[in-house]
């Protein structure tokens, strides 16, 4: 259906926004740091250190380049430094998007990192194509590419002490297959099971030679996400496995899923009103809290767990854990918690925060510049193109992105669509349209590449005196239209994204600095047709089955409102501390304990201040003077005060945004919190947030 439907709604935000240079990145600045590492999609990571220097490969699927790796010195500040390919080179219309073949939801994922011989190996599955593997002397590449073919994926790779290559794969049954040194493939008859299926381990395997033994990190989704550890002295066992973390979701509950119609498989193009996209259980962890990844022994020593966490519409994140070495097990998290880990913590290489002596502090950073203005002669290495592109239908030239208009019925179809991951946990991104060159049945503009999609662009008729500007929703099958009068050939496209939230909405502006929405808000999903989060496509195409005009881009930019949490922690202010389980106060109690009051009790006892300990270290006064001091080791009640500022006790703030927070004992490793049911004062005895923030450990302070 079409609606001709204009609507002109001021946006709450600033009209002209300009794009502000702040992007989210893990490191607070004072010694700490808050997960996710990076507030965009980031799936399957593997990590290695060589000599001082971190790793990190990732999955990229259907876009281009390929296999992307990132450069640390901290593990906590990232770069971009190189993909193994630019495109895929499989002679196979399906990698290109050609003749109505595609391979969403396929392509290039998993990898495993390794340096050896002098060299890097990135090794990873591509589907129907089998196993293959990069190698290069020098991180930045160039790669060499080696097919290796056989069906071998989700795997890691160990490179033993005596020289030979083993391949760690399959879920459920693990195998163990020994490979060729020179990377033509593997060795025939070599493949055993290593862990017989029914000893709960799943996939996503991560191997390593510790001390003479061996470790496999794996992850398993059944009957919930879990990460396990099964050690051995021999590679081909037998192993004894444990859970080592499980249930550590920091709070975010599974996205909306989008279903496809019972029996059928998802098509592109499929009529949205058919899909299901339910409800989100905000109790259930599911399979979204922190599970696959790998482990790695910083330069000071310590050991450290990057697992992949799913931070709704955003995609699969990537999370920083401390490890704890317990009965020669690597448990995440700290002793009197093991198995949870705190959101914000100290960077490797410091003292409760404070620089070691000797070791030069990274300067907080983004691992990509994600605004473009397009003057260069390459693009920024934040983008992708969905599927191969062609490159002689696109060009950089006067200062603009220019991309041909190729045939397609929508946009899940279209070559040389230009894709970016959105970022979180909320940002706004404009882009300028140049319509001068568009032919008619064109249609070009700023989408969400998802399933379902959506997007706002000009629509080309024969009239280049007037244009239809059009907001599309395959969710509901349905576009919003207005006819616009573009007297300079622009039209700046907008996309306000609430991505923790899984909403978005589309704006316009004919000016540039005066927006008005075009739609609705649209809910967003994860989902596991494309194994992709949200992602930003600047697009054109005909739909007229032949080439059309010019679409031209200029001036992409995205405003991240909350990458600056500086001032997250309230310093300086009074406030009262609410409980997001019971929306009550917190009050400090004449009996000498604390407790909850009425919701609109704002006396001096609800009120509270900061004390400020260096490093997000902080100790909690009541502005009736008395401290906060937990006595024992978190049974109920253990909660109470003191006058003696040397007796507070100290917490290390955890930032969950939004005014959202808790509180994390240096002491014990656990958090102070109230049950919402059982009527008991608060107690130092809680081990994280559940998924809905309501089990009574997260709070929201309020001036």
């Amino acid at each position: 259906m079409k609606k001709l439907v204009c609507l002109f709604l001021p946006l709450a935000m600033s009209l002209a926004v300009q794009a502000q240079t702040v992007s989210w990145t893990a490191d607070n600045g004072n010694g700490t740091f808050t997960n996710p590492l990076f507030y965009d999609e980031f799936s399957d990571p593997d990590i290695i250190r060589v000599d001082s220097d971190y790793y990190l490969a990732g999955t990229t699927m259907h876009t281009v380049p390929g296999l992307v790796i990132l450069h640390s010195k901290d593990l906590v500040n990232w770069e971009n430094i190189s993909y193994c390919f630019d495109r895929f080179d499989f002679d196979d219309d399906a990698f290109s998007l050609k003749n109505h073949r595609e391979i969403y939801g396929q392509g290039i994922w998993a990898p495993a990192i390794r340096y050896a011989n002098g060299q890097f190996y990135i090794f990873s599955n591509v589907n129907g194509k089998g196993l293959q593997c990069y190698t290069s002397k020098d991180i930045r590449g160039p790669w060499e590419h080696h097919n290796m073919q056989g069906r071998i994926y989700d795997l890691s790779v160990l490179f033993d002490d005596d020289g030979k290559i083993y391949a760690i794969h399959n879920y459920g049954e693990v195998k163990c297959t020994e490979l060729k040194p020179d990377m033509s493939g593997p060795i025939e008859g070599t493949e055993r099971v290593i862990i017989p299926e029914g000893n709960g381990v799943g996939e996503g395997h991560h191997m390593y030679k510790i001390n003479g033994m061996y470790y496999l990190i794996s992850t398993d989704y059944k009957p919930n996400g879990r990460t396990l550890c099964s050690r051995s002295k021999s590679i081909w066992g037998p192993y004894e496995t444990r859970v080592i973390t499980a249930d550590e979701t920091y709070g975010y509950h599974p996205a909306s899923i989008t279903q496809v119609p019972r029996g059928e498989k998802y098509r592109i193009g499929h009529d949205g009103t058919k899909f299901g996209l339910p409800a989100a259980d905000e109790n259930a962890t599911g399979c979204t809290n922190a599970h696959q990844g790998g482990i790695v022994q910083a330069t000071d020593g310590s050991w450290w767990a990057l697992l992949m966490q799913d931070f709704h519409s955003i995609g699969r994140t990537v999370c920083l854990m401390p490890v704890t070495w317990k009965d020669g097990w690597p448990m995440i998290g700290f002793e009197g918690n093991l198995g949870r880990a705190p959101r914000t913590w100290f960077k490797p290489g410091t003292d409760a925060g404070k620089q070691v002596a000797g070791q030069a502090a990274e300067t907080p950073h983004a691992p990509y510049v994600r605004s473009e203005n397009f003057d260069g002669k390459r693009l920024g290495r934040i983008w992708q193109w969905n599927h191969n592109p062609d490159d002689k239908q696109w060009s950089l030239k006067g200062g603009k992105l220019r991309l041909r208009a190729l045939p397609a019925e929508q946009l899940m179809w279209a070559r040389n669509t230009l894709t970016q991951r959105v970022i979180g946990p909320s940002s706004i991104t404009t882009v300028e349209l140049s319509v001068k060159g568009l032919k008619a049945g064109d249609v070009a503009g700023l989408g969400n590449i998802n399933v379902p999609c959506s997007w706002i662009g000009i629509v080309m008729g024969n009239d280049k005196k007037s244009y239809t500007l059009r907001c599309f929703e395959q969710l509901t099958n349905d576009t919003t239209d207005l006819q616009v009068e573009l007297p300079s050939g622009k039209i700046w496209l907008r996309s306000i994204g609430e991505y923790d939230d899984d909403q978005a909405q589309y704006a316009y502006s004919t000016d540039g600095q005066e927006f008005h929405t075009l739609g609705r808000k649209m809910p967003l999903s994860y989902q596991l047709i494309t194994f992709q989060g949200s992602r930003h496509a600047l697009f054109a195409f005909n739909t007229t089955g032949k080439n059309g005009g010019l679409a031209e881009f200029d001036n992409f930019t995205v405003e991240e409102p909350q990458a600056d949490r500086s001032k997250n922690i309230p310093f300086g202010k009074t406030f009262r501390i609410i409980n997001l389980a019971t929306n009550r106060p917190a009050v400090c109690d004449p009996h000498g304990i604390l407790y909850d009051t009425r919701s609109d009790d704002k006396g001096p006892r609800t009120q509270f201040r900061l004390i400020d300990k260096g490093y997000g270290k902080v100790a909690l006064q009541c502005v009736d003077g008395r401290y906060v001091k937990v006595y024992g080791e978190g049974l109920a009640g253990d909660v109470r005060f003191t006058t003696n500022a040397q007796e507070a006790e100290v917490f290390l703030w955890q930032d969950y945004l939004n005014q959202e927070f808790m509180l994390y004992s240096l002491r014990n490793h656990r958090y102070i919190g109230k049950s919402p049911t059982t009527g008991s004062p608060y107690s130092m005895d809680f081990v994280g947030p559940d998924p809905a923030r309501r089990n009574g450990s997260v709070f929201r302070w309020e001036e």
